[in-house]
């Protein structure tokens, strides 16, 4: 595991804001605003959701009015219907003045062992290719030791602020961009996976922050949609020096996430385009490890 493209993130608990999240708001929104805003974002009516649930429409109807208050279990089951991310239901809880039920823990606490180490186990095995996590808005939190190594080959790491963000790296002039071909086809598809891969489908206000910073990038408001797709992949190639490494990514995420941590994670392995370049990195990495 490798910090020096990570930096350090800060872990945040519940003495944060926790806002809705398309809201910027400290305060926690109402409760039937919340349940309206899941409920609309996931295209449902009132009726639709009674028949995901079994709970009656009059009885959602008076919840979302605020003539009844709700239990936890009906929180629980609307939040499984609905999708919301466990961050997001921890709002809800506290909309209906109940305490939060899931936590936001650091990658090294005990609780997360079980999770640091399966990905720990991920980022060595994924040698000598680079291989990254990410949180929510794109902040590298671990690495391998091939990830700093193949992007400090290109950018002097020191140089960036931490957290790292990858997005960033990606996008500004005097990152990775001049060392991206094709660039803009690259810029467009990374910008469809923060729409893609947000937590629960929802970009938050951080990550609304991101892309804003993004756009104030040159050239990049000025980006097209990619046009229809010619292979099942979107490779990244990075040349310098007559030398040219293509990759493409796979993303991994804990399967069923108890704690906010666990859930917002994501792990990106990096694998070579084809064969070739596979071989040479591996002798690359031969020559390093000697």
């Amino acid at each position: 595991m490798n910090r020096l493209l990570a930096g350090s993130v800060a872990s945040s608990g519940f003495d944060r804001e926790i806002v809705l999240g398309t809201q910027s708001a400290l305060e926690v929104p109402q409760l039937g605003e919340l349940l309206r805003y899941w409920r609309q974002e996931r295209g449902k009516s009132q009726l639709d959701l009674s028949m995901d649930t079994g709970i009656s429409q009059r009885h959602l109807s008076f919840v979302e009015s605020g003539r009844s208050a709700p239990s936890r279990d009906f929180l629980s089951i609307v939040s499984d219907a609905l999708n919301v991310p466990l961050r997001e239901r921890d709002v809800l809880l506290l909309a209906s003045g109940y305490a939060p039920q899931y936590r936001e823990q650091s990658m090294d606490a005990e609780q997360m062992a079980i999770v640091t180490r399966a990905i720990d186990r991920m980022l060595v095995q994924h040698e000598p290719h680079p291989a990254l996590v990410l949180d929510r808005h794109w902040n590298v939190v671990r690495t391998n030791e091939a990830a700093p190594r193949f992007f400090g080959s290109f950018v002097d790491l020191e140089m960036r602020p931490k957290p790292r963000n990858l997005l960033d790296l990606m996008f500004d002039p005097a990152g990775m961009r001049p060392f991206v071909e094709e660039w803009e086809n690259v810029a467009s598809g990374l910008l469809q996976r923060v729409r893609r891969e947000a937590v629960g489908q929802v970009l938050d206000a951080e990550l609304q922050k991101l892309l804003k910073r993004l756009q104030e990038y040159p050239g990049v408001a000025e980006l097209k949609p990619l046009l229809a797709p010619q292979s099942p992949v979107l490779p990244i190639t990075f040349s310098r020096d007559n030398r040219r490494f293509s990759y493409f990514s796979l993303i991994t995420t804990v399967g069923t996430p108890q704690c906010i941590t666990a859930q917002e994670l994501r792990v990106e392995c990096m694998f070579p385009t084809d064969a070739e370049q596979r071989k040479a990195v591996m002798s690359t990495a031969e020559r390093y490890s000697r």
